[in-house]
């Protein structure tokens, strides 16, 4: 569970990432439900800014391993936002918390 808790935050990274190149947005998954997935989608227009908003998807969690979903990203077509759950950060910001988050998990141990 650990590894793929890991391989998750890893992708999360490197999809942050690459929103520093122009921009864009990206789809971070952070539930795996049954019948549905919460993502967060994050839109950055300058590669400075992000844009978080939480939402779902009807994308069944089941069928998603966290330690592999960016085959899945792209299909989240059917983001429903969820009222109120948004925050703007810039993306060093969200990325540091990102990589606290790692370090975190790290020095939790296998």
């Amino acid at each position: 569970m650990a590894s793929d808790s890991r391989a998750l935050l890893e992708q999360w990274s490197s999809q942050v990432a690459s929103l520093r190149d122009g921009g864009g947005t990206v789809y971070l998954p952070y539930d795996f439900s049954d019948q549905r997935t919460a993502w967060l989608r994050v839109s950055s227009s300058d590669g400075q800014t992000a844009e978080l908003q939480a939402g779902w998807s009807l994308i069944e969690g089941c069928g998603i391993y966290p330690s592999a979903y960016l085959s899945t990203a792209p299909a989240v077509a059917d983001f429903d936002p969820i009222a109120g759950a948004q925050a703007v950060y810039s993306l060093m910001d969200l990325a540091a918390r990102i990589d606290a988050n790692r370090a975190t998990l790290e020095a939790t141990g296998p």
